[in-house]
């Protein structure tokens, strides 16, 4: 089995009430929990970004669509991994995710 990459971007306005804050959580833990074995790291949220150009320059943030977080996780291919990234919270919340196949080296 391969591993994926799982790129949040966007989609994390974090809610104001309690209530909001404990639906996502629920969210995301019902959803890490439906994949068993297949999550191998949940990841981290990130927070603010800089990025390196190729011409040496230092810019703020991380792009038009900015890195909010990822997860590592086990599939046997490129289409099972993107079945189970539909199920992911953060596109209910107007992201999306990015799954790029982990190269071993």
């Amino acid at each position: 089995m391969a591993k994926y990459v799982l790129a949040y971007h966007g989609g994390h306005r974090m809610p104001e009430s309690e209530e909001g804050m404990n639906k996502l959580v629920a969210a995301w833990s019902t959803w890490s929990d439906s994949m068993g074995g297949s999550l191998l790291d949940g990841g981290n949220p990130v927070g603010a970004a800089k990025t390196i150009n190729s011409d040496g320059s230092v810019s703020d943030g991380g792009g038009v669509n900015p890195l909010t977080g990822y997860s590592l996780i086990e599939a046997g291919s490129i289409d099972a991994a993107l079945d189970i990234a539909k199920g992911c919270p953060v596109i209910g919340n107007g992201g999306s995710v990015e799954v790029a196949e982990a190269t071993d080296m």
